[in-house]
């Protein structure tokens, strides 16, 4: 699943080519994504500009004097900016024609992503309860030491819940966890304050490299093929189940918490 750096790398790849431009035309090859598209959508769109391409969270959006697009990649979703005539796929549902003659293309196999329009972002249902973003001042140590008072929930579904802080799916919780030295399984109220001010900056850290690294998905979003695919990141202990450490060559344990692979370092964690 696409997580927040593959989102962010979407967004860079896809917004030169799509801020400042008219919408000339939309098709909607197949509206039964997670949520239908809506049946307007065409209307909204055509003959408007998109003004910028932002993120919030896993969802992207394209801003329009008139409202926004809520775009959300799901499981399997990508975004390509097609320069050609080449005709649309089967699993290619949604397109954006631009001013500049360049097509906007969502890709989504499993069709567990969306389009939805809203004129009002930020109280929108799927946008107004989101936690702080990781990379912004509102996030920091003191942020999880407050609202991990008193629970019993293990840290790694703790950094994981999208209330708390936005971004922090499985592969980068991993990491993050195991930058901070901190065990996944101990509970999310037992953590000192100084322990979370080592994971949140663990947090950013991991996230603003695995951007910078263009994520676990490929870097081409002009006349790609669209498939999401990972290719040589330096993760440290994540798919490493087994493997020694990189700190101290102890051998990684690899377990299941909440269906998710999950991997530690036994010595270096506590």
């Amino acid at each position: 699943m696409p997580e927040l750096p593959e989102v962010e790398t979407t967004r860079q790849g896809i917004a030169p080519h799509c801020e400042d431009q008219i919408i000339t035309r939309v098709a909607v090859h197949n509206a039964s994504l997670r949520w239908p598209v809506p049946d307007d959508l065409p209307q909204q769109l055509e003959g408007r500009i998109i003004r910028s391409v932002e993120r919030r969270a896993k969802y992207l959006f394209l801003n329009l004097d008139t409202g926004t697009v809520i775009i959300h990649l799901g499981m399997s979703g990508s975004l390509r900016v097609i320069t050609d005539d080449t005709p649309a796929m089967k699993h290619d549902h949604v397109e954006l024609v631009l001013g500049n003659g360049r097509t906007l293309r969502f890709n989504d196999p499993r069709r567990f992503g969306c389009w939805l329009w809203t004129e009002k972002t930020a109280t929108h249902p799927l946008i107004r309860n989101l936690g702080p973003e990781p990379l912004s001042n509102e996030f920091n140590g003191g942020w999880l030491y407050r609202l991990s008072r008193q629970k019993q929930t293990p840290v790694k579904s703790f950094i994981m819940d999208n209330h708390v802080v936005v971004g922090a799916g499985n592969i980068y919780a991993n990491e993050a966890l195991f930058n901070a030295g901190i065990h996944p399984k101990r509970k999310a109220g037992r953590i000192s304050l100084d322990r979370y001010h080592k994971l949140a900056e663990a947090i950013r850290e991991t996230l603003m490299a695995a951007i910078l690294m263009g994520g676990t998905t490929l870097r081409d979003f002009v006349n790609s093929d669209g498939k999401p695919g990972y290719f040589a990141q330096s993760l440290l202990v994540y798919g490493r189940g087994g493997q020694p450490c990189p700190e101290c060559r102890t051998t990684l344990k690899e377990i299941r918490m909440n269906n998710r692979s999950t991997v530690y370092c036994p010595r270096c964690q506590r």
